[in-house]
């Protein structure tokens, strides 16, 4: 398995929180995440940009990291995604650079096409255009980073006249790059065009047509790297899966199975017409993805195991980001993500291989060293038994 020596963790925040609960407290509960992160020791969180259908309702990442960058210390934030196609290339670029210096380089910049149909609805784009749009936006922000001659440029959504920032981005030539890839291959094509790495985003499927064809996709990227004489990197390849961990399996399974079924049936099937992958009663949806290896609930041995069957199945990835649903309660999402990181996230960032060496050691010379502090023990009750006899 191709992986690195350290892998990256994180989370990919929709958010996804269910139509009926308090709005405001959710924002809260999403920032209070973040914060629980940046404190176990995750790498890196991304926040997504979503305007319709109730579920996923952060609107602005930017908005978002800025108050979460002031919470936290190390975690990096990322924009997870910006949805090119909704704004004005310059005024991406903007808020990208000042978000930047304002965290002294803690950001990155994901970006997509746009994946809800009401979003690109509401504001009269034509989803056939998505794609391209965000392509034309993604290098005209990139030259805003990196050139330093105004930009002249007229396109049918958008144009810039002698255009400049008046801030270079802190990380140069410019914070770390990445691009979503949901269904199509057009956004693992578009990661290789312009060298960034891809964020893939994991969506409920019918196991009848066999397990996602990861290599596949990645192979995509490589050829689209070599044509347009960029290169791509493995490591920085991000794959995105829904987990909930408690220390016993059924207890986990359990714990998510209502909430688990409310979003499949609710959300993903009955508010995005996604469909269906499964017609059995709701209580049995999260055995069910969990059995087609869709998504991971159990222990944390079973996020090992589930982590490894991924690297087999895409030829090695380079971070692991879970996919935030909120199919338990607060206190119990909150273990979930302490238990990844206490048990999981050691496994493939090498930070035990040292202790369990330390371990073998000293039970590998149990008798001597055990031998020898008897003897110490002995000798002081000697000498004590001498001085004071």
């Amino acid at each position: 398995m191709n992986l690195p020596e350290r892998m990256k963790f994180g989370i990919f925040l929709g958010p996804f929180h269910r139509v009926g609960e308090n709005p405001t407290l959710a924002i809260d509960r999403d920032l209070e995440l973040v914060q629980w992160l940046d404190y176990l020791g995750y790498d890196e969180a991304w926040i997504g940009e979503h305007h319709s259908a109730g579920w996923e309702t952060i609107s602005s990442p930017e908005l978002f990291i800025a108050a979460a960058a002031e919470r936290t210390r190390h975690i990096k934030l990322g924009t997870g995604v910006i949805s090119l196609p909704y704004h004005h290339p310059l005024m991406v670029a903007n808020r990208m650079v000042q978000l930047d210096h304002m965290t002294h380089g803690r950001v990155m910049l994901g970006v997509g096409p746009g994946a809800l149909p009401g979003d690109a609805y509401m504001m009269g784009i034509d989803p056939t255009t998505q794609r391209e749009k965000m392509d034309e936006s993604l290098g005209i922000v990139l030259r805003l980073f990196t050139e330093d001659e105004p930009i002249t440029y007229k396109s049918d959504w958008f144009e810039l006249r002698e255009a400049m920032l008046q801030l270079r981005p802190y990380q140069r030539p410019y914070m770390p790059l990445a691009v979503a890839s949901v269904q199509s291959p057009a956004g693992v094509a578009m990661a290789g065009k312009y060298g960034a790495s891809v964020l893939t985003i994991t969506v409920p499927r019918d196991p009848s047509a066999g397990p996602s064809n990861l290599q596949g996709l990645w192979e995509i990227a490589e050829t689209s790297a070599a044509e347009h004489g960029q290169t791509v990197n493995r490591h920085d390849w991000r794959l995105s899966v829904p987990v909930y961990l408690a220390e016993d399996r059924q207890q986990a399974l359990d714990e998510a199975r209502l909430g688990a079924g409310r979003y499949l049936r609710e959300y993903s099937e009955g508010t995005n017409g996604r469909k269906a992958v499964f017609d059995g009663p709701l209580e049995e949806v999260v055995d069910f993805m969990v059995d087609n290896g869709s998504w991971i609930v159990g222990t944390p041995d079973d996020c090992v195991t589930g982590i490894q069957r991924l690297a087999e199945q895409s030829g090695g990835f380079g971070g692991f980001l879970v996919q935030t649903i909120d199919w338990a309660p607060r206190e119990k999402m909150l273990r979930s993500f302490e238990l990844l990181a206490r048990y999981v996230m050691p496994q493939f960032q090498g930070s035990i291989t040292s202790v369990a060496a330390s371990n073998r050691w000293a039970a590998e010379r149990q008798d001597l060293l055990v031998s020898g502090r008897v003897k110490a023990i002995d000798r002081a009750h000697q000498v004590y038994a001498e001085r004071n006899g």
